[in-house]
């Protein structure tokens, strides 16, 4: 009896062993080759993503974060520039709104580089030109010279900006071009490994959109800094504006000074 149940007991440990050797063999292909497929990357993180994408989306990809680091380099050399132009044109413009006469303001402004300074000192510039004669003429000059100070000033401090519109303008469609790209690929890659397994499919189509992605990143924050500056340009313009305000004025007070005392000259 002993030797029937040790036999009995063999036999269906063989018959369990062949079962699941059996079952192994009838396992889905489609899933062996997952496990073996050498198209599947292992690392799906947005690095790891970077890493296996193409060459042509890499270089969209690297292009974008140089992108996005030049928008967030001109912000803080632009934004400093901004606040100390601004300063400088709020301490000449109240040392204007005190009073004093043109040589006095421009005796404080000598060998200055700031915009209300050459303001001043182009103004004392055609006063001297005129031999100090002040009419209607004298007023138009340096309205004229007023003017084409600001433009220069103004354009000065707008260098640099201009790329942020170009970035924030372009950056979605180069990214929109890497996720083009890289879903051509993916689809290439169906049709090569002969399969239409999602899990095949998906690691590609996830590297394209990382490209949009990028561009979004670069993109959005151009047009916000963009604006921002834009803003803060267009209000130190209207300080440069309200300091030629004021040196007409010093003008205009001259020339009341100047026709009220010709009688007693010629008297």
């Amino acid at each position: 009896m002993k030797h029937q149940r040790g036999g009995i007991s063999h036999r269906r440990i063989t018959y369990v062993v062949a079962g699941a050797l059996a079952a192994g063999v009838m396992l889905p292909s489609s899933a062996l080759t997952q496990e073996a497929n050498p198209l599947l990357p292992h690392n799906l993180s947005p690095w790891g993503m970077f890493l296996n994408a193409d060459i042509v989306v890499k270089a969209v990809m690297i292009g974008l974060a140089f992108a996005s680091l030049v928008t967030w380099t001109v912000w803080l050399a632009k934004t400093i520039e901004l606040q100390a132009a601004r300063r400088a044109a709020r301490r000449r413009l109240a040392m204007l709104e005190r009073g004093g006469s043109l040589a006095d303001a421009a005796l404080a402004c000598a060998k200055k580089r700031d915009a209300v300074a050459q303001l001043i000192l182009s103004t004392a510039r055609e006063a001297e030109l005129s031999d100090g004669i002040v009419d209607d003429g004298f007023k138009e000059r340096v309205a004229l010279r007023l003017e084409r100070v600001e433009a220069a000033m103004t354009r000065h401090l707008s260098r640099g900006v201009g790329i942020l519109a170009t970035i924030g303008a372009t950056a979605p469609f180069v990214g929109l071009f890497g996720t083009v790209w890289g879903i051509m690929n993916s689809f290439i890659g169906i049709s090569e490994s002969h399969t239409t397994n999602l899990a095949v499919v998906a690691p590609g189509i996830a590297e394209a959109l990382l490209a949009t992605a990028f561009g979004l990143v670069a993109a959005i924050p151009a047009v916000v800094i963009y604006n921002h500056l834009a803003r803060m340009i267009g209000g130190y313009r209207t300080l440069l504006g309200d300091a030629s305000a004021q040196l007409l004025l010093i003008i205009s007070r001259g020339q009341l000074r100047h026709t009220a005392t010709l009688p007693r000259a010629a008297e």
